[in-house]
């Protein structure tokens, strides 16, 4: 700085001496390129978002939720299956690695370290290729992990027994009085654990509602075992057998 008539200010050039109102860009130089965030951008994907949701309302209504029986922790046979986003890990739990003493293996081990090799793959593969023939690591860790997810998605609902399930999960309009005698008897043989509380079937077992046998049958069945039930479950006098198939040869 001079003084006198030459004195001379020094000043920062990035700091604007006067102040611009908050105009948006023009875009109409770059026509079909860019455009401005709020409103035009905001706008289209609101209205596409929109549709999307009014077909997924559609879609609920004219499609509801297929309902099954009301749960029964009671009953033992009963096979669970999850959504269908979470077949692939509940199928990976079927397999001898994955499952009994290694669950952990497959429901925290294996997801974990598939999951988190996704996370990772952006940091280890940091070119600035869009390409994917040029970014052959992040590919190949997406192309395993799509793969992987579909192969193991269509192995579980190939091998899923959807006939048992549609059968175990019916909801049954019979109300069982679980205050009967008769019902108290198959309780405390343990006829609810594979047959369900509500009498209504499991995965390895058949509903007991229904059955059009005769009580003599039933008595039979409960003594000699039959198909995948064994001999000798039942385990109370021959009165109690009596009025347990009574009881349940009355089920209709």
């Amino acid at each position: 700085m001079h003084r006198g008539k030459g004195m001379k200010f020094v000043g920062d050039s990035r700091v604007p001496a006067e102040r611009k109102p908050n105009i948006p860009k023009d875009y109409s130089e770059y026509p079909g390129k860019t455009e401005a965030f709020w409103p035009n951008f905001l706008l289209k994907e609101w209205m596409v978002g929109a549709v999307f949701l009014i077909g997924f309302l559609c879609l609920t209504v004219a499609h509801p939720s297929p309902l099954e029986r009301i749960a029964d922790p009671t009953d033992t046979g009963y096979i669970p299956l999850p959504d269908w986003y979470f077949l692939f890990l509940y199928q990976l739990l079927k397999y001898t690695f994955a499952s009994g003493p290694y669950t952990v293996i497959g429901a925290m081990v294996i997801p974990g370290l598939a999951f988190g090799a996704l996370m990772l793959a952006p940091f280890i593969d940091r070119g600035p290729e869009r390409r994917p023939t040029r970014r052959p690591l992040a590919t190949a860790f997406m192309l395993l992990a799509i793969a992987g997810i579909f192969y193991l998605t269509w192995e579980s609902v190939a091998t899923h027994d959807w006939e048992a399930a549609k059968k175990q999960g019916e909801i049954s309009d019979v109300t069982i009085d679980k205050n009967a005698e008769g019902y108290k008897i198959a309780q405390a043989n343990t006829c609810t654990s594979c047959h369900g509380g509500e009498l209504s079937g499991g995965a390895s077992a058949p509903k007991l509602v229904g059955t059009g046998l005769k009580p003599e049958e039933i008595a039979k069945i409960a003594k000699e075992g039959k198909g995948a039930m064994p001999a000798g479950i039942f385990k109370g006098s021959d009165e109690e057998l009596k009025k347990m198939s009574e009881y349940l040869a009355e089920l209709k």
